[in-house]
């Protein structure tokens, strides 16, 4: 199966886009996000409308998400340790937004899913739970979440095309003795580009290793069935996928997570407390100590169901329509070069970096925000070995802006305006 049927792969359903027939049988309008109407100032004192390019480092508010937090607001309470109904009611929409998040995910029944703060949160959390002895295997591409929680670990240099990265991954695991774990992402937060997870899923397994898949910058973008993919531990962050109250998730395999040493320490992860300690052997108490972020749970979950409800077929095809339109018109731009790894054709989401002849990252960010009430991300983008590689660069810091490059990337509210507001820009400063 391509690396393209394997994540846009959607059940078979009549969705659409906005653009389509307004009588077509099955229409559904994409869910709307808080801030669409929102104004800048830019050079001159005018306001124009906020063109927002930087979906991939926090996606704005979803109307139903806010909908489904205020809603919770007027019950909100402790959870799991209180009789009071409104603490139950709030312990049952918690726990509700676990079996959302479950299904969502396209997890086993027995999967454990764990709420965190994000993407970085539930690495980490991984981390400390992985068998000792254990070796990581991670490619030099990746965000620092997945780099850097590690204490054994074995980096891959950027593969040169999909392939490799099986071949890559099949040599380094065939080399190591003991427990092992690839971490992969599943879209990359650089270039967009989609990673072969279920090949590389069923390499690691052959080798008896287990994979840890990134995918914060897939979930926005792609139905997620980590039963249908084989995979072990799965990590994404709510404020990426329109739910910016502060929750991510862990889910995976019990195994592991139970036997880690408990992330927090405290209320709500042990069973008794007396001359010994004795810890909860369920995953999701264990790793929930304390009072949990019940509203970023429900916020969490309420995106879940807004994009599910949906359905993918609408939402990667108006997606595939702007970003095409996006990269068509910055490989007609002279001065612009898009970066990627594994060339114009493979397969990405609504995620494009680039970099502009003569103009630093940061210069060319600033203009567009102080100009053309445009907002994107500029620097390394937390995967700073991987920029460097697609720069051809050896050097530069973090601060270091001819080390950088510009990332523009697209979700639920960007518009045909705002792609040709930033393509008008780009001509503009290329021309002066």
């Amino acid at each position: 199966m391509s690396t393209l049927s394997i994540f846009s792969s959607v059940p078979a359903q009549s969705t659409t886009s906005p653009a389509a027939s307004p009588g077509e049988s099955g229409a559904r309008e994409l869910p709307a996000v808080l801030g669409a109407d929102l104004e800048v100032p830019v050079k001159g004192g005018r306001l124009v409308s906020y063109a927002n390019l930087d979906y991939a480092a926090s996606a704005p508010c979803l109307e139903p998400v806010s909908a489904a937090v205020t809603a919770a607001l007027p019950a909100y309470s402790s959870v799991h340790r209180g009789a009071g109904y409104a603490s139950q009611l709030t312990t049952a929409r918690y726990e509700q937004a676990r079996h959302t998040v479950r299904a969502f995910a396209g997890a086993r029944p027995d999967d454990a899913v764990i709420f965190t703060r994000n993407t970085t949160d539930s690495t980490n959390l991984l981390a400390g739970c992985l068998p000792e002895g254990t070796t990581v295997v991670v490619f030099d591409t990746e965000h620092h979440a997945s780099l850097l929680p590690w204490t054994d670990v074995v980096r891959l240099a950027p593969p040169a095309f999909p392939g490799e990265t099986v071949r890559a991954v099949d040599e380094a695991l065939a080399g190591i003795d003991g427990p092992k774990l690839l971490v992969v992402t599943a879209a990359s937060n650089v270039t967009g580009e989609l990673w072969p997870i279920a090949a590389l899923a069923h390499i690691a397994h052959r080798h008896g290793a287990r994979i840890l898949v990134d995918a914060a910058q897939l979930v926005p973008h792609r139905r997620l069935n980590i039963t249908a993919l084989d995979l072990d531990y799965v990590a994404f962050s709510g404020h990426k996928l329109y739910a910016p109250f502060g929750a991510g998730v862990l889910i995976g395999r019990r195994d592991w997570l139970a036997a880690g040493e408990p992330y927090l320490k405290g209320g709500g992860a042990v069973r008794a407390v007396n001359d010994e300690i004795e810890w909860h052997d369920d995953p999701e108490p264990r790793h929930e100590a304390g009072t949990p972020n019940v509203l970023g749970a429900i916020a969490l979950a309420a995106a879940c169901d807004a994009l599910s409800a949906t359905g993918w077929t609408a939402l990667v095809r108006e997606e595939e329509r702007l970003i095409g339109r996006l990269r068509a018109g910055i490989a007609g731009l002279s001065g612009v070069r898009e970066l990627s790894l594994w060339g114009a054709d493979h397969p990405r989401v609504g995620i494009v970096s680039f970099v502009v002849d003569g103009f630093t990252a940061r210069e060319v960010a600033e203009v567009l925000s102080a100009e053309y009430g445009i907002g994107v991300r500029d620097g390394k983008f937390c995967a700073h070995p991987f920029v460097r590689h697609l720069l051809g660069t050896a050097d530069g810091g973090c601060e270091d802006g001819t080390a950088s490059a510009v990332r523009a990337s697209i979700g639920l509210g960007t518009t045909d305006e705002h792609i040709d507001r930033l393509l008008t820009a780009l001509h503009n400063l290329t021309t002066r």
